[in-house]
């Protein structure tokens, strides 16, 4: 049987995307010089207020005492389900659940693979092998059922063979030669009769990232991706020239990666800085170019007195790749918290991590190890809740739900829950 429209939408939810833009990019580069006035004149312009802006524990504590206690019991209702939903997802992290709220409210989560995954794949300077066994490996493990690679071709080679070969042996059903912003456009809208994606993951230049970044919203992302970092947190015992290497070993990605040292060794810091330079005059010459620039440009060595202000420092940070050599390397990872992903001890290095030790190396940057972290299966697969009642529960969940869509003034809500009350025999 055909599908048949019986009415048809003129519009969709994007329809005025495009002005909205416009208006919202204004107001927020409005905001960036204008700051905290900027906000109080905006606030008075369009909402007619201009009060305090920060709630007073007073006002907390007036609202107390003047609020309804029905009101107050209602919100204590939603409060209480809510808070005990989020505690079994917590419990059940990454995986299928289903616990009964209260009397006859049933409530879980189901975990379910995205259908179509766009795996990018880095091949300008550099063949990034380990870039397609990161992010098609992991979107096959997580159960995806279409998964479209993409690299960038070379005149009259196509994508690179390693590449190529890398990107079929992880599992990738359809190979693209495709490089930059059409590559992330032709996964997007489905083009070259695939799928259109429903994430796209993978690491890539600036063009690639501001792509992803335009339309992200049609299309998932792994994260807004910037120039890949490295912080290295060292102390007196820890070995300057391993120090060094590893500062370079990162700086070679370009010329604008940034390379970070926090350190309380004075004489440490002092013999990094020399050897850095020296480092890199040794290189090749493509990754001599990129490695010279970055560290003139983006290289930092920062002093700090106590490992407190070092944990301080590195998590306002929050770098892509973090390396510890200290003696108390326990003390670190305890107290750590922002990061793309850790790298504990000497022994250990981010090529470790980038190449093949296994986990991920597609990693959040430019501070965003504050609210993520990097990718991982979970990023394939949607955590979708659902809920389903007995008639006799209705009576408490549809009456309380009436009543708190008339207090937000949402009467259509509420007789949602009136006609149900109704159906199954009770009052609100």
């Amino acid at each position: 049987m055909a599908i048949t429209y019986l009415k048809k939408s003129p519009k969709t939810s994007s329809t005025d995307d495009n002005k909205t833009t416009g208006i919202v990019q204004d107001l927020l580069k409005d905001i960036e010089t204008t700051k905290e006035q900027g906000c109080i004149d905006l606030t008075k312009k369009f909402d007619k207020y201009d009060g305090e802006v920060i709630v007073s524990k007073e006002r907390i504590d007036e609202i107390k005492k003047t609020l309804d206690q029905k009101t107050k019991d209602d919100i204590q209702f939603s409060f209480d389900r809510v808070r005990k939903f989020a505690e079994a997802q917590l419990k059940n992290y990454g995986q299928d659940f289903e616990v009964e709220l209260s009397d006859g409210l049933y409530a879980g989560q189901k975990l379910v693979p995205v259908n179509t995954a766009g795996c990018y794949i880095p091949g300008g300077r550099y063949a990034h092998i380990a870039s397609a066994v990161m992010s098609v490996t992991t979107a096959k493990v997580a159960g995806v059922k279409n998964i479209i690679a993409c690299s960038p071709p070379k005149e009259n080679v196509g994508a690179h063979p390693a590449i190529v070969y890398t990107a079929d042996l992880c599992g990738a059903d359809v190979i693209l030669n495709l490089g930059g912003v059409p590559a992330i456009a032709a996964m997007t809208n489905g083009l070259f009769k695939n799928p259109p994606a429903d994430i796209i993951v993978g690491p890539g230049n600036q063009f690639v990232a501001e792509a992803k970044r335009i339309l992200y919203g049609k299309v998932g992302i792994d994260l807004f991706a910037g120039p890949t970092e490295i912080g290295i947190i060292a102390d007196a015992k820890a070995d300057p020239e391993i120090v060094a290497v590893d500062l370079v070993g990162q700086a070679e990605h370009g010329y604008n990666s940034p390379c970070w040292l926090y350190t309380t060794s004075k004489e440490l810091a002092d013999k990094v800085l020399k050897r850095v330079p020296e480092l890199i005059s040794e290189l090749p010459e493509v990754p001599r170019k990129s490695a010279e620039a970055a560290w003139r440009d983006y290289g930092e060595v920062i002093l700090c007195d106590t490992d407190e202000e070092i944990v301080k420092i590195s998590d306002e940070y929050a770098p892509e790749h973090l390396e510890v050599q200290t003696e108390n390397l326990k003390w670190f990872y305890e107290r750590l918290t922002n990061y793309g992903s850790l790298f504990v001890g000497e022994e250990t290095t981010v090529a470790y991590g980038d190449k093949c030790s296994g986990t991920n190396h597609i990693l959040p940057t430019k501070g965003a190890g504050k609210y993520t972290g990097g990718l991982f299966v979970g990023k394939f697969i949607k955590t979708l809740s659902f809920q389903r009642m007995t008639k006799e529960s209705t009576k408490l969940v549809g009456a309380a739900a009436a009543r708190i869509s008339r207090y937000e003034g949402m009467e259509a809500h509420a007789r949602t829950g009136d006609v149900r009350l109704k159906k199954y025999g009770y009052s609100n």
